[in-house]
């Protein structure tokens, strides 16, 4: 299965943007945490469907901090986290902001609930490999 159908696979099942990324990215790792899943619907529908900044972009954001954030006491956050971070709000700011006017989901979605099918699958796909190619450019993941 792509990646494009298993994203449809989890929206499908009820999940929305942030949740489906942080989903992939844990399948990627062959893992589950169904506690970080139901943390991350907080950011529904632009943070608890408010229409606020797009969940795609603050599950991206996330996803990287998934990889290199700090999870435990001994552990220590990647030096290069906020970059990678800062990398992808201005990627996102320029591509889906720049074609919707904005980055929140009532820009994205111009109040017309027909753009989510339309739109939202595309966003949250080009945020995946976005953050992908950032870990991997970065030596984070191989």
């Amino acid at each position: 299965m792509d990646l494009f159908d298993r994203m449809l696979e989890l929206s499908g099942k009820g999940y929305y943007c942030a949740q489906i990324l942080l989903l992939l990215a844990l399948e990627s790792e062959e893992k589950e945490d169904p506690d970080l899943i139901r943390a991350m619907s907080g950011l529904n529908g632009g943070m608890g469907f408010t229409g606020h900044l797009c969940g795609a972009l603050s599950g991206g954001c996330c996803l990287l901090g998934y990889f290199c954030g700090k999870g435990e006491e001994e552990e220590i956050e990647d030096p290069k986290a906020a970059e990678l971070i800062r990398c992808l709000v201005e990627w996102f700011e320029e591509t889906v902001g720049g074609a919707y006017g904005g980055c929140d989901c009532k820009d994205i979605l111009e109040e017309d609930p027909s753009n989510k099918i339309r739109r939202c699958p595309q966003v949250v796909e080009s945020v995946f490999v976005k953050c992908m190619e950032l870990l991997q450019e970065n030596g984070i993941l191989g």
